[in-house]
């Protein structure tokens, strides 16, 4: 196997998830089969966002875009000198050799997340520096989770309507609208909790509607300098059966699970902004687009204390073999725990699942990049209803 039998970065946290403010722990293992010469044994910490996508016009002529961010970046020497000169170095005796680190992560951070077109990304990199050799480089990702308190913002209590109504046509003829609205008791959210879903839809139009649906939509913007994207997610979904013509149908609070995904906003990313949209579809058989009216959800982190009185969520199960997770911290830097009797999270793997996140520079560093947050999620043993 070589001079180098092992080389690993281990968290204290096996699961690899922190709040923005807490400490980072672990240590850095190294096993030599013989002695090594090296310059330096070196342990970075970055916290970065990007963004980067290209469009094409319509005389096939393709631009690029992109735009980054830096929240922190730090250096720390585990083995070696701190100045060295051409020439020289240090001798690793071999054997096993352990070196324990600790990083305070700042407050603020946004929370990890990886989309198609851009991700905030917080990683570990230990370099071993070698003379006149290719270096020994692994690298570690882990989940950051910031928090966003629903009892913050009182509109998160409040309730959300809409109605809307579309004409149906077929050549000459007209028939009469159909007609919708659409309701949702309040605005805020957390993962595990049931949307209760309240519509009524009439169809006046001499044609059968082939179902009605809901979908929870996480919408992402994407920001560079001189131009935005969007791309349009469906992470949940639920429906009910056609409707004949000159019909109703009523929705009664059916039950759409949020399943796990990341806080609305990416609070403290200026180039990557997510928004959720429970939107009701009302679908016509034949030729016409679908009335479709959208309603603006906000998912948090800490739910609504209303909520929380009324239906405590139960202890927390294990989801993804996820074994110790540390607490939520409280909402603003010295403040108390808002909730606590409360009981805590679990943290789930995002619904978006695992995505390969080697750049051109990893191709001879080691490490796993098979990579997906895990956010919070709360017990009301809910099943999700996963999109169709």
């Amino acid at each position: 196997m070589g001079r180098l039998k092992v080389f690993e970065i281990n968290l204290s946290n096996s699961a690899g998830v922190f709040y923005a403010g807490q400490v980072v722990e672990g240590h850095v293992l190294v096993e030599l089969t013989e002695p090594m010469q090296l310059r330096e044994v070196k342990l970075n910490f970055d916290g970065v966002a990007r963004v980067d996508w290209s469009e094409t016009d319509s005389s096939n002529n393709r631009t690029s875009y992109s735009a980054s961010e830096k929240y922190f970046t730090k250096d720390e020497l585990l083995f070696g000198k701190t100045d060295i000169s051409e020439g020289d170095f240090s001798e690793l005796s071999n054997g096993r050799h352990v070196w324990p680190f600790q990083f305070q992560l700042p407050f603020g951070l946004p929370c990890s997340f990886e989309g198609p077109c851009g991700y905030v990304r917080y990683i570990i990199t230990c370099k071993i520096n070698r003379p006149m050799k290719f270096d020994h480089k692994i690298k570690k990702i882990f989940t950051i989770l910031s928090t966003l308190d629903l009892n913050l913002n009182p509109s998160n209590m409040k309730r959300v309507q809409d109605s809307k109504q579309k004409q149906l046509c077929c050549l000459w003829c007209k028939s009469d609208p159909i007609s919708a609205s659409f309701h949702i008791e309040r605005q805020g959210f957390v993962p595990g909790e049931a949307i209760k879903l309240f519509a009524e839809i009439c169809n006046g139009s001499n044609r059968k509607i082939s179902k009605s649906f809901v979908e929870l939509r996480m919408v992402t913007t994407y920001r560079a300098t001189t131009s935005t994207t969007l791309s349009s997610r469906v992470i949940a979904s639920i429906s009910r059966p056609e409707i004949p013509a000159h019909s109703e149908d009523i929705w009664s609070g059916e039950e759409l699970i949020i399943p796990s995904v990341p806080p609305s906003f990416l609070e403290g990313c200026n180039i990557i902004d997510i928004r959720y949209f429970v939107q009701l579809n009302v679908d016509p058989a034949g030729p016409a687009l679908d009335l479709e009216i959208p309603l603006e959800v906000v998912i948090g982190t800490i739910p609504l204390m209303s909520v929380v009185k009324q239906n405590p969520p139960m202890a927390p199960v294990a989801f993804n073999d996820a074994l110790s997770w540390p607490l939520p911290p409280p909402s603003k830097p010295g403040s108390a725990q808002i909730f606590p009797d409360l009981a805590p999270p679990s943290y789930n793997e995002c619904i978006t699942g695992r995505v390969n996140i080697k750049d051109k520079e990893d191709e001879y560093t080691r490490g796993d990049f098979v990579f997906a947050p895990a956010y919070t999620y709360y017990n009301w043993g809910h099943a999700s209803a996963l999109p169709e």
